[in-house]
């Protein structure tokens, strides 16, 4: 179906409001950088108890992750992405008014239910309302909001720097959430999910009014047994079909790509690692800002090229910068300690790791996983991969600290230049490129390559 100037700004609206989410997703996972600095003193907390209040935002993440794609099945993308804003309003404010380490985790940990939902069902959402053409750039939309959201942070923590109030910075995450609540609200929800539901007129409607077919999201050519589909459940297509489940999989290795270099690590702890080396606490929380500037550049520059270069392409020379980045890195940290110009040198390849991250892992790897789950079994497969994808999250924040102290900064980065080099293998022998294809003609080529 052609597209006009109406369909055109109709797409982009749509994206915009749902990649909110992806704000929300960025602000909660980098605020902790610099809030930590300043509770840490407050709570009398030790490398373990830091890793722990980080992780377990990610620990609520791996379970909205999971379940979220199961309630956007059950209640649709829009209404889940309405009740994820509402949970990131409650639980930011929780968050500021925490007393002791224990209710903070708690407070992250229901707060991450939240982002793991939204993280999943955000670029569902964007890729099930957009046409082919744009859906790389429009998914990966989400990417740059949540890079934004970290900068967001970033500047926050700077700002109130100078008053250690944590408090604000956590709580400041209720602002955006309510304009998710309200934003998702006058949206429709998608074609692939009034069909499921044996709604075809709207999905038709809902699809026409973006410049699509239903067959361009896979959803014309099974409209005969579209009742047998929604009868038999998603685990049950999932056991009988084995491409399924080998593709469930490397949606699964997908996202534990994004995570395996170590990307979190930085997020979470630059300032934490500047610290380590002579950086002043306040001027740690300021270098947090290096990188949040770089991730949006990088991240905005991806966003231009993902759907010119090929998302198999952009994520192999990602994973290969991020490789030599780490090799770097490993080397002048080694140095850093005390000295000035080389800890610089450091926080300099720390954003260049960063720019290779957010401009080509990143975006590539979320938006992957949204082309590659069949529709079918999309909200439960998108919730397995995006729980693999936390999983990995949450080990790299849970153990990077103690890791650390016992390999030093250096060996950690050593390690995770490793694990890079066995994801560009993964890449070079599973992942097929989807720039510009349907997700019809991607699930075909799945279905070849797979049911064997």
């Amino acid at each position: 179906m052609k597209q006009t100037d109406t369909t055109r700004r109709y797409v982009r609206i749509v994206a915009a409001v749902a990649a909110l989410g992806g704000l929300l997703f960025g602000y909660d996972t980098g605020v902790m950088s610099g809030a930590l600095l300043f509770i840490s003193p407050e709570f009398d907390m030790g490398p373990t108890e830091e890793g722990w209040v980080t992780s377990m935002l990610l620990v609520g993440a791996a379970v909205g992750a999971l379940t979220g794609g199961q309630i956007a099945d059950r209640l649709g993308r829009r209404m889940t992405l309405i009740i994820g804003g509402l949970i990131f309003v409650l639980g930011s404010l929780w968050c500021a008014v925490a007393l002791t380490v224990l209710m903070l985790g708690a407070a992250r940990t229901f707060l991450g239910v939240a982002v793991g939902a939204v993280s999943i069902v955000v670029p569902m959402y964007i890729s099930e309302k957009v046409p082919g053409d744009v859906r790389g750039k429009m998914v990966s939309l989400n990417t740059f909001m949540i890079v934004v959201g970290q900068l967001l942070a970033y500047l926050v923590n700077s700002a109130l720097a100078p008053t250690g109030n944590w408090h604000l910075m956590l709580g400041m995450a209720a602002v955006p959430g309510a304009i998710l609540v309200v934003g998702m609200w006058f949206l429709a929800d998608t074609p692939v999910w009034y069909a499921r539901r044996g709604r075809l007129d709207k999905a038709r409607e809902t699809a026409a009014r973006a410049g699509m077919t239903l067959a361009e999201l896979d959803i014309e050519d099974r409209v005969g047994d579209g009742a047998s589909i929604s009868r038999r459940s998603e685990w049950q297509a999932l056991k009988a079909h084995r491409w399924l489940r080998i593709t469930v999989l490397v949606a699964m290795c997908i996202g534990i790509t994004q995570q395996i270099t170590g990307v979190n690590a930085i997020v979470y702890f630059a300032p934490t690692m500047m610290n380590q080396v002579g950086i002043s606490t306040e001027n740690s929380v300021y270098t947090a800002i290096v990188i949040g500037v770089v991730s949006v550049i990088a991240c905005w520059v991806g966003l231009q090229i993902v759907d010119r270069v090929g998302r198999r392409r952009l994520l192999l020379i990602g994973l290969t910068g991020n490789v030599i980045s780490l090799i770097a890195l490993a080397v002048a940290y080694r140095f850093a300690d005390g000295n000035t110009a080389v800890a610089m040198l450091s926080l300099a390849l720390m954003a260049l790791f960063i720019a290779f991250q957010q401009a080509a892992v990143s975006p590539t790897t979320w938006l992957l996983i949204s082309e590659l789950v069949p529709v079918k079994i999309r909200g439960l497969g998108m919730g397995i991969a995006g729980l693999a994808l936390w999983v990995a999250n949450w080990a790299v924040a849970q153990f990077f600290l103690p890791l650390v102290a016992l390999l030093s900064g250096s060996g950690t980065f050593v390690m995770f230049a490793v694990l890079g080099i066995v994801a560009l293998g993964f890449v070079r022998t599973f992942i097929p490129e989807t720039t510009g294809r349907s997700l019809e003609e991607v699930g075909r080529e799945l279905k070849e390559r797979f049911d064997r």
